[in-house]
């Protein structure tokens, strides 16, 4: 069965219509019925995660590849296939409450909006959405339908980045003078590729058309595009910066209360109409806070090989930088936050020797509080939580979580202007975050959005 758009959005409309209320209203001890969009990948382990909590059930898995059903079958049978996530939330209609989106980039938005006007608490994974445009629609329409949002920046609720926030936020570095984060991801190898590849027959049991979505047509090119090649391409993933932008910059927003730049400027090399660039060093300028020193803070990214000076992380002899993560430099000393470890304080003649994650994680359990002098210490530790169950528990008690659109939506509006920068390498570009223009450079607008596919228009949020 097909669903012509028309049809689609006149039920969507109804649906909106019909079904917010549902969910709120419902016996708060009952199960959250979840339906997936992506289903393999981080997919699986989106349900997988979610589906361990006691209150989730899912109710519909959606594909554009039947090949991948059989894998999370195994673990949870018995429950309804769909090509089209369209076709799965017409079908179930008021029979699911929430809704896994778990796609490449470029499908992040669409059903992650449409879900949300029929009432549906969603769960997107990072980056939020593939522009900026797609990012301030998200956190608006969110605000509007009232509905429990996290986006899957798994990362935001573990020890290692709440421990690194408890840090900063306490005052142990004195106020942030500025940040240095970065990551050594190169792509996938296809970021000096200039021009479409060559095309092949697409696999028997993958719906091509459903896959592209939002973008403009093209040829399937085997082993390039589907099944995870596509990060590196501009009309379907976000680059480096948008795989690890919203894990690595985090951290860096929470603890440092930031939202909106207020300029952001690229050094960017191999950008082309196909592919993003191959290395970049992006700088953004955000209004100082109650966090930091000064009217203003700057915020800077490396990827491609790129790194910060590691004399300003003020590390002892023989220690480098991590591979990836990020330096918070304050009044008193440093603080390095590795992606996914423990943070360390810097100096050590003046903060102590830092623990390593099994130690602090050790004397936490143990309520040990140490003697000796230590750069994280108990009263510093907090630790996590699963990220998923914060959704789930969301929806079933009808409070916020700390990762949703009101907070993702501005995060992921800044990483994708680092990703407009790159296109405009070497010029600062002036943002006006309200009425989302580029003073300076009006030229650069263009890239804050995209164009759809005829059919798969986004429509702006609900006012």
């Amino acid at each position: 069965m097909t669903i012509s758009r028309r049809n689609f959005l006149r039920t969507a409309a109804l649906a909106t219509l019909a079904f917010p209320a549902i969910v709120r209203a419902r016996n708060l001890n009952s199960q959250v019925q979840i339906v997936a969009v992506g289903v393999d990948g981080k997919g699986e382990s989106d349900i997988n995660e979610c589906a361990s909590h006691p209150k989730a059930h899912f109710v519909g898995f959606c594909d554009i590849d039947a090949g991948r059903f059989a894998k999370i079958d195994k673990k949870h049978p018995g429950v309804t296939h769909y090509t089209d996530w369209r076709e799965m939330f017409t079908g179930l209609g008021d029979g699911f409450d929430a809704v896994t989106v778990s796609t490449p980039d470029h499908m992040h938005a669409l059903p992650a909006i449409t879900a949300m006007r029929m009432g549906k608490h969603v769960y997107c994974q990072k980056p939020l959405t593939h522009t900026v445009w797609e990012a301030r629609q998200l956190r608006l329409q969110a605000a509007k339908s009232k509905v429990r949002t996290q986006m899957g920046n798994q990362i935001h609720s573990a020890k290692e980045y709440r421990t690194g926030v408890r840090l900063i936020q306490s005052g142990r570095i004195g106020k942030v003078l500025a940040v240095h984060s970065w990551h050594p991801n190169m792509g996938n190898g296809f970021t000096k590729r200039t021009t479409a590849p060559a095309s092949g027959p697409v696999p028997a049991g993958v719906s091509w058309d459903l896959w592209l979505g939002t973008a403009k047509a093209r040829d399937y090119a085997p082993a390039v595009y589907h099944p995870f090649n596509w990060r590196d391409w501009v009309d379907f993933g976000s680059g480096t910066m948008g795989d690890f932008g919203c894990h690595l910059l985090d951290p860096v927003f929470t603890a440092l209360k930031l939202g909106a730049p207020i300029s952001v400027k690229a050094d960017s090399v191999g950008a082309n109409p196909q592919t993003w660039c191959a290395q970049q060093t992006i700088e953004w300028v955000f209004p100082g806070t109650e966090y930091t020193k000064g009217n203003t803070v700057p915020v800077t990214w490396y990827d491609g090989g790129r790194l910060p000076d590691a004399t300003l992380a003020l590390l002892p002899a023989g220690k480098t930088l991590v591979k990836g993560g990020s330096i918070f430099i304050g009044e008193l000393g440093v603080m390095m936050l590795p992606h996914v470890g423990m943070p360390q304080l810097f100096p050590e003649e003046k903060f102590g020797k830092n623990l390593n994650p099994g130690d602090l994680a050790r004397r936490a359990r143990a309520k040990d509080k140490p003697t000796d002098k230590v750069a994280v210490d108990l009263a510093d530790f907090i630790e996590g939580s699963s990220h998923y169950h914060a959704w789930v528990d969301a929806i079933a008690d009808g409070h916020e979580t700390t990762d949703n659109f009101a907070y993702a939506g501005p995060l992921t509006e800044a990483v994708q202007l680092g990703n407009v920068a790159s296109r405009f390498s070497g010029v600062k570009l002036d943002w006006d975050a309200a009425n989302m223009k580029f003073p300076n450079k009006p030229e650069a607008e263009a890239l804050l959005t995209k164009q759809y596919r005829k059919g798969w228009e986004l429509i702006a949020a609900d006012r």
